[in-house]
């Protein structure tokens, strides 16, 4: 008899679990609205009503009315019965607005809270990501690193000469050619400085980094570019920001920036700031700008790299502007380095 008790017992249990579970989860501020049932609102609505039918009803009950003159009886009563409903029914259709509009205002605050909770839910999302997969941006950095290695420790050692003192010696002949092989020439002269200038569709191709390691021809124009002192800077900068940028999720491929005209380009290299030049910061995506936004308040490091990287940027396009045609300005806008100007630029108020 005791076991047939336990098991009643447990059978009973299992049953409450499955209701248990069968029921509704509760869906917090995505649920439906309930009712309230009746509201200030419906009670004053009421409370005039009586009031003024109590004040109508004293009017036509104790206050003698004079009899209406022959065929105007129908007339007469048709305007008694507006006098004493037509304010009522006003009086509710003021109480009807009135409690639609609360209800819209609950709802719309019900929305926002819901469009906030979705907003920090995806931005501590992309903040959470697992860093463990290598990303792309930073892969393709390391892989320009690695066939680059020689020429950066070329350029080292070049920089290393440069800080040195050189004694000033005899002026060559000016018809005799200069010679690469040369470390120094008269006061101080180094071989770079009167290196051929750096073409215009080299440093489009640097500032938009090799798209693979397979890319011969953006990693030529790359090696180029570092030979360049203005161009080399700014390339390493924006190889740093982009670098964090990347740990926050954010690559320049996927950003889609609206398209400036080269006009507005030029204004900025002519030191033109603020709303004038606005069109610039055509990058729109809120995840991205709500990251960088947050990144450039909390970490100093990535703050001081991103003004350095918009300094370096800055005086590059500025002497870039002078020689380039509207179509190399467009080309340079394209680049990656471009978009992280546009990105940092907005999130820095260079166009506010």
């Amino acid at each position: 008899m005791t076991d047939i008790d336990q098991n009643q017992a447990s059978g009973a249990d299992a049953a409450q679990q499955s209701n248990a579970a069968s029921r509704p989860t509760p869906l917090g501020i995505y649920d439906k609205a309930r009712s309230d049932g009746i509201s200030a609102i419906e009670v004053v609505a009421l409370a005039l009503s009586a009031i003024w039918l109590l004040g109508t009803a004293i009017f036509f009950i104790f206050i003698p009315q004079e009899p209406a003159p022959v065929g105007q009886g129908p007339l007469r009563f048709l305007m008694t019965m507006l006098a004493i409903f037509m304010p009522v029914a006003m009086i509710w259709v003021a109480a009807t607005a009135a409690r639609a509009s609360r209800v819209m205002r609950e709802e719309s605050q019900r929305l926002q809270a819901a469009i906030d909770a979705i907003r920090h839910a995806y931005i501590s999302q992309q903040q959470g990501q697992n860093l463990r997969t290598e990303p792309s941006v930073s892969r393709k950095l390391d892989e320009i690193a690695a066939a680059t290695r020689k020429t950066e420790t070329a350029l080292a050692t070049f920089q290393s000469r440069r800080e040195e003192p050189v004694r000033p010696s005899p002026a060559p002949a000016a018809d005799a050619p200069p010679r690469d092989d040369q470390p120094a020439l008269a006061l101080g002269t180094q071989s770079a400085d009167i290196a051929l200038p750096l073409a215009t569709d080299d440093l489009i191709r640097a500032l938009n980094f090799p798209e693979t390691a397979e890319d011969e021809v953006g990693f030529a124009a790359l090696r180029r570019a570092l030979k360049d002192r203005s161009a080399a800077q700014l390339i390493q900068a924006a190889q740093d920001v982009l670098t964090l940028l990347s740990q926050e999720g954010i690559y320049m491929d996927d950003l889609r920036p609206d398209r400036a005209r080269p006009e507005v380009w030029r204004q900025f290299g002519q030191g033109a700031r603020g709303r004038t030049i606005a069109a610039l910061g055509g990058i729109r995506d809120r995840s991205s700008l709500a990251l960088t936004a947050g990144r450039m308040k909390e970490d100093p490091i990535f703050r001081d790299a991103a003004h350095h990287f918009l300094r370096r940027f800055d005086r590059l396009f500025a002497d870039f502007e002078k020689d380039a045609s509207d179509g190399e300005i467009s080309a340079l806008a394209d680049t990656r380095t471009a978009r992280a100007f546009m990105l940092l630029g907005r999130i820095a108020g260079t166009f506010d």
